[in-house]
């Protein structure tokens, strides 16, 4: 079924880094997560009527309310489909989070609202009638639910978005609390007087709070700014060092603007004596297949490094072999040497993660520390940084 309403509603199905693409996936996630919440609220809200069953009702206005947020996904995507202008030259990608954003205080309310209508019908009880033509629309209202997940999350995998992602964990709670409901109805009909609505009522809505939690959470990390995932950096910098004369890498940092819509930099080591000329082209080549390939806009700092020089070679490993010392996962790179009349410059960055327990200023003094007991006429001039992959 998937597949067949990806055919029939979308074009160029497999272009997915076309923006115009994208946008007709979400529509058709939203269009089809309208219509089934749709059918769903009206069937549960007629048998949570019928059976005067909180435990339904709330679950079928719940229902109603991923229709609104269906909504929104819909005019998430059409908004981040936009081409870039001059206001937003980076384009309308992050329109998508604020999106998932939107639905995730949509689940909220819900939840608190549940929660304040079961507090209420604990406080004032009333008998629940079963019905069994109610028992069985929720039970087909959880398999509704459950073939809505697998097909957001089916579109959500091929396009990596957010939004998607926000109504698949949306589903999934539905699917809990929906079962609890059932389970509700069902001990009604064998414990009339147990007035047990109100309490699995409480238990629906921890799922829906606990749903909107997630998704407020996962969002509010990519709108703040998270690192690029460890496999598109893997595969960004054996890419990078596939390349010839590239003899290293540092400084690479990835900005998101949209699910799969990165931007970045870095820095790439060569021969210095290789022309200049020879080096651009390089460079040049490595950005547009860069592009083309994984759909990153990357700009090239050039950095010069001597490797035929032995000597260059040897004080660099004097060097790495230091910071190691000190901690495995401190690097080097930018390694310089000049020399002068009275002493020898080693000039060079450390590479330090974050959290690292020695301050800036007392690991540069080791560091130099250690490494004057080679020479005394060293000198070490450093910059300590910190990776933003």
């Amino acid at each position: 079924m998937t597949e067949l309403l990806i055919k029939i509603f979308i074009k160029d199905k497999d272009n997915i880094a076309n923006p115009r693409v994208r946008g007709q996936y979400g529509i058709l996630s939203g269009c089809v997560g309208i219509a089934v919440n749709v059918i769903l609220f009206a069937a549960k809200f007629l048998v949570g009527t019928l059976t005067n069953s909180i435990a339904i009702t709330a679950d079928a206005v719940n229902n109603l309310s991923d229709a609104g947020s269906c909504a929104v996904t819909v005019f998430g995507f059409k908004m981040s489909g936009k081409p870039a202008d001059d206001e937003h030259p980076f384009g309308h990608g992050r329109i998508e989070y604020i999106t998932a954003m939107v639905v995730s205080f949509i689940v909220l309310f819900m939840g608190f609202e549940l929660g304040s209508q079961s507090i209420d019908k604990i406080r004032n009880p009333e008998d629940v009638t079963f019905s069994l033509v109610g028992a069985v629309i929720i039970g087909v209202s959880i398999f509704g639910k459950l073939w809505l997940a697998l097909f957001n999350r089916k579109l959500g995998k091929k396009i990596n978005s957010p939004a998607m992602s926000a109504v698949v964990a949306d589903s999934l709670s539905d699917i809990a609390a929906t079962s609890v409901t059932l389970i509700a109805l069902v001990l009604s009909n064998f414990f009339p007087q147990l007035h047990i609505d109100g309490w699995l009522g409480i238990i629906v809505a921890c799922f829906v709070l606990k749903a909107g939690y997630g998704i407020f959470k996962e969002t509010l990390g990519a709108l703040i700014g998270e690192p690029p995932t460890k496999e598109t950096v893997k595969k960004l910098e054996e890419k990078i060092l596939s390349y010839d004369n590239v003899t290293g890498i540092h400084d690479l940092i990835l900005h998101n603007y949209g699910p799969d819509r990165f931007f970045g930099s870095v820095h790439v080591e060569m021969p210095s004596d290789i022309d200049v000329m020879i080096s651009h082209d390089i460079i040049d080549n490595i950005e547009r297949d860069i592009m083309r390939e994984m759909g990153i806009q990357l700009i090239i700092h050039y950095d010069p490094i001597e490797v035929n020089n032995e000597r260059v070679a040897e004080l660099k490993s004097i060097a790495e072999n230091v910071v190691k010392r000190i901690d495995e996962k401190l690097s080097i790179h930018d390694f310089r040497v000049v020399d002068g009349p009275s002493h020898t410059n080693l000039i060079f960055d450390v590479v330090v993660p974050h959290k690292f327990p020695i301050s800036n200023d007392d690991l540069m003094a080791e560091i130099s520390s250690e490494i004057i007991k080679n020479d005394p006429n060293f000198f070490c001039v450093m910059n300590v940084e910190h990776s933003f992959v």
